[in-house]
């Protein structure tokens, strides 16, 4: 690897690579723990001194990239001639470098799904995801949801207060996923907890990801015996064909998608809504400026600040930075978005936010104005 390049006679910022010897051992920033998770806008700021890429730790030993400039982030999505997105490129994991038991691994291991192919195979799954999301009524959507969400409300509304991500934001998604897949609500337990123990660094993560296997194995048998009108079994009926495993890893990567984030979208939301004086002064009169709110969360908060994950095919450059092949590579979406490179006002009506990522891997069930 070579170090981010300096101007003739400036130093290397502090914690540069180019003060830790070859490789820039002991010099990577940690993108975990409680200074990061207090303040990740100054770590970003930090990251930013390197240039576009810079070398972090994502978990205790486990190395990686992370590009926090919006045109770099580009780069690197919408290239899958030069970066893969299947995680058994990465060099570490297969080495032993990083320890099956890592808690980063569940999130990054690889599974035949979506988001973890390249090619004709991720076509063909995509295929059968986007087609069986498209089947979905979304007046019918639009109905339960608002349901859903009255039904919530009305249970602490008398109270005059709330705890909005325990009693609303991380409810409502869980609601919803289990009346799109057909999810009985024992078996929805089961992959709530799974995967709420997967995004969670401090959870026992191959538990959790037991946990999960058993939740979508009992779903998949459901609906093979039991097939409804919903997306499960749609997913069954669709002409790719997949096999039980297939459809198990794509209904992970589907509730990944549409819990966790969600919930974090919806409360961020909510809070800038409820404190932003732009926002509540227009909700106190009356006007509840949603979508405006909504995209400005998607630039500054996005619900999944760090992940899409990439993999160089080939010892490549991007930004004066040696990349070796199967180094992961992040891509950090929140600062990304907050790129000081960006001009102007980003918040009023524009939906170029890499919130959803963007290139062959961009999220399937955005809306159709995002």
């Amino acid at each position: 690897m070579t170090t981010p390049q300096h101007g003739p006679g400036t130093a290397p910022p502090p914690g540069c690579p180019a003060h830790a010897g070859p490789e820039g051992a002991g010099a990577r920033t940690p993108l975990y723990g409680p200074d990061f998770a207090a303040d990740p806008a100054a770590t970003y700021a930090h990251l930013r001194t390197y240039g576009s890429v810079a070398p972090v730790d994502i978990a205790p030993g486990v190395r990686a990239w992370l590009v926090t400039g919006y045109e770099s982030a580009l780069e690197v999505l919408r290239s899958p001639e030069r970066f893969s997105k299947d995680p058994r490129r990465w060099r570490d994991l297969a080495d032993g470098t990083v320890p099956a038991d890592s808690p980063v691994v569940p999130m990054m291991m690889y599974r035949p799904n979506a988001l973890f192919t390249d090619g004709d195979e991720h076509a063909r799954l995509r295929g059968a995801i986007t087609d069986s999301l498209s089947r979905v009524d979304p007046n019918a959507l639009r109905g339960y949801v608002e349901q859903s969400a009255d039904t919530l409300i009305d249970r602490f509304g008398p109270t005059g207060r709330a705890d909005l991500l325990g009693e609303y934001g991380a409810i409502l998604p869980l609601l919803v996923f289990n009346q799109m897949f057909g999810c009985p609500p024992e078996t929805g337990d089961k992959l709530v907890e799974g995967m709420s123990g997967i995004f969670d660094a401090d959870a026992d993560s191959e538990k959790a990801n037991a946990v999960l296997t058993e939740g979508v194995a009992e779903l998949v048998a459901l609906k093979r015996e039991r097939p409804g009108a919903d997306v499960t079994s749609w997913l069954m009926a669709h002409p790719a064909r997949l096999t039980d495993e297939e459809m198990m890893h794509q209904l992970v990567v589907l509730m990944g998608a549409g819990t966790e984030p969600q919930q974090n979208l919806i409360c961020n939301g909510l809070r800038l809504l409820l404190s932003d004086d732009r926002f509540a002064g227009d909700l106190a009169g009356g006007s509840m400026p949603v979508e405006d709110a909504l995209d400005e969360v998607l630039w500054t908060d996005p619900p999944m600040a760090n992940y899409a994950v990439h993999y160089p095919l080939h010892d490549l450059e991007l930004d004066g930075i040696e990349l070796r092949a199967g180094e992961p590579v992040l891509i950090s979406l929140a600062a990304a978005n907050t790129d000081p490179a960006l001009a102007g006002d980003r918040r009023g009506g524009n939906r170029a936010h890499l919130a959803w990522s963007a290139g062959a891997h961009t999220c399937p069930a955005k809306s159709p104005h995002g």
